[in-house]
């Protein structure tokens, strides 16, 4: 299964030229992939640089044959009466059996300006993994404190994941089949991915690893995927600042992808793109078999 994840910044390159069909271009010059997640995908916004549009109703003619699910951070009603949507967005041509739209916290900081960040959540069949759930998410970037808390909330949703899938209804349960009660599909299995808007040495970047039991005294944690694959000590591609520094003075790498445990002996390579610039961060692609 290959996935690549890619903060967008509404599909605006370094150019100002704002294209969706850019960006999907270019991630499938990168893999032929069968999970696409992007972070700043933009809906209604018309007054921010380039006009972007309805860029999901974009993105579903760009990519026949996938099902795509938007969830948006930030969702207002202008004084006109115009919805303007903001969010990340998971597309997969895989099938598909539950999406979750989870709200992260979002703690007052009144010392910075900041939004409502969010994490979206695909529960999906791999014919070569299985199930597993693609969680995709972009947190805060001003606030410290905000995205700390946002950092321990993406844990918590997945150790909940894991407690579901560890502890199922029992058979004598109704199956409620045709309802809301009927039986979900949980999973273990699971992708988190996104701009995180940290360096490794940030204590979120830890705090998002921190192990976890269940009450079947089962252990459970999330993996940084380069350091699966180069080594606990590698040092990250950088994924952010690479040609434009009006955010800093250095080049940095924020966007990661994580891992659950039984994911990490499947992972076969991981990728940064250190050279488009039809976006102000880098694409990063992983393979897992």
């Amino acid at each position: 299964m290959k996935l690549i994840t890619w903060n967008t910044q509404w599909c605006r390159g370094l150019d100002g030229l704002v294209s969706p069909k850019r960006i999907v271009e270019h991630a499938r010059s990168m893999a032929d992939f069968d999970v696409l997640c992007l972070q700043e995908i933009a809906q209604g916004f018309d007054g921010m640089a380039g006009s972007p549009g309805d860029q999901p109703a974009e993105l579903a003619k760009l990519l026949p044959g996938f099902r795509l699910f938007f969830g948006p951070a930030v969702h207002e009603i202008t004084e006109r009466g115009r919805e303007q949507r903001f969010g990340n967005l998971i597309a997969t041509r895989l099938p598909v059996s539950r999406v979750q739209h989870h709200l992260l916290p979002w703690p007052a900081d009144p010392a910075v300006g900041s939004m409502p960040r969010m994490c979206t959540s695909v529960t999906l069949r791999s014919p070569g993994l299985g199930a597993l759930r693609v969680m995709t998410t972009h947190l805060e970037y001003y606030s410290a404190s905000q995205r700390s808390a946002q950092a321990e909330a993406l844990r918590a949703l997945h150790a909940e994941g894991c407690a579901q899938a560890a502890a199922p209804p029992t058979p004598e349960l109704p199956a409620d089949l045709g309802t809301p009660f009927q039986p979900k599909l949980h999973t273990q299995q699971a992708i988190l991915c996104g701009d995180f808007n940290m360096p490794p040495s940030d204590p979120a970047y830890a705090a998002v690893q921190q192990p976890f039991s269940l009450t079947d005294g089962s252990q459970h944690a999330l993996h940084d995927a380069w350091r699966a694959q180069y080594g606990s000590g590698a040092t990250h591609a950088p994924t952010f600042r690479l040609f434009d520094r009006r955010y800093g003075p250095e080049p940095v790498a924020c966007d990661f992808v994580f891992l659950s445990d039984s994911l990490v002996p499947r992972l076969r390579r991981i990728e940064v793109d250190g050279a488009t610039q039809v976006s102000d961060h880098q694409p990063v692609l992983v393979e897992l078999g």
